[in-house]
């Protein structure tokens, strides 16, 4: 296939992945109130809006975060289509194999961040108030806040399968990880103090699941690299025969 053909088999794979947006963006618009209630339960106070704008804004977002949840093993398989003819038998089935797992691994990374705003996060933003304040949180600051701190881990979270992937490509070794360790740690940290109030404590709570997450990568980019070494060792003994 040229270059054209390669182009306009990804337009079709980004125009069946938009549809799909879509799709999923009017069934979340559908449900607003239902999943609006599910996030609000969690909350101790009642939320407020201070202008009409905020109403649709709180519409489009959900709908917005649902559309892009439930696109997300759409997308991947869409990728994985589009790379499939440059694959061999065992790279197809094997890289098949990812979409589930970075589905699953996406969901994970939204509930453990949302766990670590409602759980830790929010409860100690509260305290700091005392009954110093009258507490009245908008829907626009208080969700902002909440995909502020959720999103990232939905991310950070895709690092292991993703380094699996890179590594059976042979973009990414094990040993390349581990060089680069100090320099992930110091970006995870970073992420931490970023999605966490100014609180020692909290941020280092933050960190610590993304450094094991980071470690749990090397160790799952070795054991690809592994096997990888192994079958090219065993095809040059072949090949030598």
């Amino acid at each position: 296939m040229n270059v054209t053909g390669h182009l306009s088999e990804l337009r079709n794979r980004l125009i069946v992945t938009a549809l799909f947006f879509l799709a999923f963006f009017i069934l979340g618009f559908v449900y607003i109130k239902d999943i609006y209630h599910f996030f609000e339960q969690d909350i101790p106070f009642t939320l407020a809006v201070t202008s009409p704008g905020e109403i649709i804004w709180i519409y489009f977002t959900l709908a917005g975060v649902i559309a892009l949840v439930g696109t997300v093993p759409v997308f991947s398989l869409q990728l994985w289509l589009f790379i499939k003819p440059g694959l061999t038998s065992k790279e197809r089935k094997a890289s098949l194999m990812y979409i589930p797992v970075i589905f699953i691994l996406f969901i994970g990374g939204l509930v453990f961040g949302y766990f670590m705003f409602v759980k830790l996060i929010l409860p100690f933003l509260l305290s700091l108030n005392d009954g110093m304040f009258t507490e009245i949180f908008t829907v626009d600051n208080y969700f902002r806040f909440v995909f502020r701190v959720s999103l990232p881990f939905a991310i950070f979270f895709e690092i292991p399968i993703m380094a699996m992937f890179l590594t059976q490509l042979g973009i990414l070794t094990p040993e390349f990880m581990k060089k680069t360790r100090k320099y992930a740690y110091f970006i995870m940290v970073i992420v931490g103090a970023a999605v966490t109030p100014p609180d020692f404590v909290l941020q280092i709570v933050v960190a610590i699941p993304l450094i094991v997450i980071y470690e749990i990568s090397i160790q799952l980019s070795s054991v690809v690299f592994r096997k990888k070494q192994k079958k090219h060792a065993a095809f040059m003994e072949n090949d030598t025969i």
